[in-house]
């Protein structure tokens, strides 16, 4: 009989063994309990509180307006579910922005109380300052390059980024002053497969793809796209393995159906009190049954 090796925490070592031995990391964005508990159950490395957890559970339409703590509600939910996986925190837009002080009190609220273990920022070498003090607070962050949907305005909406000689090597610098500042981890979101692929070659951290091609070292994926929960958008690099739309729809349909019918609830939905019983409550308070 094969013994099954107990399972182990994922910790920052885990993912770098991964990385020298040529093990593809997994990371996805988690934002409720039972996400967390099947994702964490099937070995996921690192589940990610993404702030677009916002935009699939409380209807926002940009993950700029998602706020502090909505993050935090989801992160706490994650923390519930999960044993095994690294917990990763996306921080939200304006919590670590202003200034190294204002970085260092949010990311530290995210551990505190939603018992956070790694920070994720999105955006460029003008937040290096920012990130390099929540690492050197003692909280990792993995930064985020690439698309950072809290610039696009900026950056002239969702198109992937790094397409031209110039702008490829503006990421390479973003994402080397984010490991200067100390981060163990690169994610790059939507850049070219190119840019990504230098990085994972030159860079001593892991690197995470989302929508980078598959050379890097681990991928990242929303967890909603996997079921195409956001139907207003399905990005190019997202692959859907399972269209929920049409089983809610048909299950709900049916529900109202049967509801509709008097056939839901049905007798084996149904608690019903003794004969005896109902007799004697029918005749306390003059209730005309069948049985009486």
């Amino acid at each position: 009989m094969t013994e099954t090796k107990p399972r182990k925490k994922v910790t920052i070592r885990t993912l770098q063994k991964k990385m020298r031995d040529g093990e593809a990391i997994t990371q996805m964005a988690v934002y409720d309990y039972r996400t967390a508990v099947v994702s964490d159950r099937l070995g996921m490395d690192i589940l990610c509180v993404s702030d677009t957890g916002g935009m699939i559970l409380f209807g926002h339409q940009s993950t700029v307006t998602v706020s502090f703590d909505e993050v935090m509600m989801m992160s706490k939910a994650i923390d519930r579910g999960s044993q095994y996986g690294l917990r990763m925190v996306d921080m939200p837009y304006w919590s670590f922005h202003v200034s190294p002080e204002q970085a260092v009190e949010n990311a530290g609220r995210f551990v505190h109380e939603a018992n956070a273990e790694v920070m994720k920022c999105e955006g460029n070498q003008h937040h290096a300052r920012n990130i390099e003090a929540i690492v050197k607070a003692g909280i990792p962050v993995q930064g985020h390059i690439g698309i950072t949907p809290m610039r696009m305005p900026q950056l002239g909406g969702f198109v992937a980024q790094g397409k031209t000689a110039e702008r490829a090597k503006e990421l390479i610098e973003d994402a080397q002053a984010f490991a200067d500042a100390g981060c163990f981890s690169i994610l790059c979101e939507v850049t070219t497969a190119e840019v990504c692929e230098y990085l994972t070659e030159t860079l001593p951290i892991p690197v995470i793809s989302l929508g980078a091609g598959n050379k890097a070292h681990g991928v990242h994926i929303i967890s909603s796209d996997l079921f195409h929960l956001w139907e207003e958008h399905v990005p190019r690099h997202s692959k859907i393995y399972t269209d929920l739309i049409p089983i809610m729809e048909d299950v709900i349909t049916r529900y109202m159906d049967d509801v509709r019918a008097r056939a839901y609830p049905g007798p084996e939905h149904t608690v019903y009190m003794a004969e005896q019983e109902l007799r004697k409550f029918a005749d306390m308070v003059g209730w005309k049954t069948k049985l009486t």
